[in-house]
């Protein structure tokens, strides 16, 4: 993650059902879905002014750091966080048996 987000703090807007991180004023941002024990990532969002700042990194990494805090195991429909974690298989520990990735 780059540096200058790792201070930044990650969001769960339970209303909204999404995650989001907000930099320099621009919100990208996660859908999900939530059942006990289990959190879907569904769609990943970043805005134009964040393309290619590490901003999609950086909000994947969080959430899966917030999804495996709270003891979730991990449904990744989104295909930016299935290819997140195919860069970085030690994510793999959170995935739920039932994914294959």
């Amino acid at each position: 993650m780059h540096a200058d987000y790792e201070a930044l703090q990650l969001v769960n807007n339970t209303v909204g059902h999404r995650f989001e991180l907000t930099i320099a004023g621009h919100t990208a941002f996660i859908l999900y879905r939530h059942v006990p024990g289990k959190t879907t990532l569904i769609h990943t969002e970043v805005p134009p002014e964040l393309e290619g700042k590490g901003a999609g990194n950086a909000i994947v990494e969080k959430t899966l750091q917030y999804i495996e805090a709270q003891g979730d195991k991990l449904v990744p429909l989104c295909p930016f966080v299935r290819a997140f974690i195919k860069r970085h298989p030690e994510w793999k520990r959170i995935v739920s048996d039932d994914v294959n990735i």
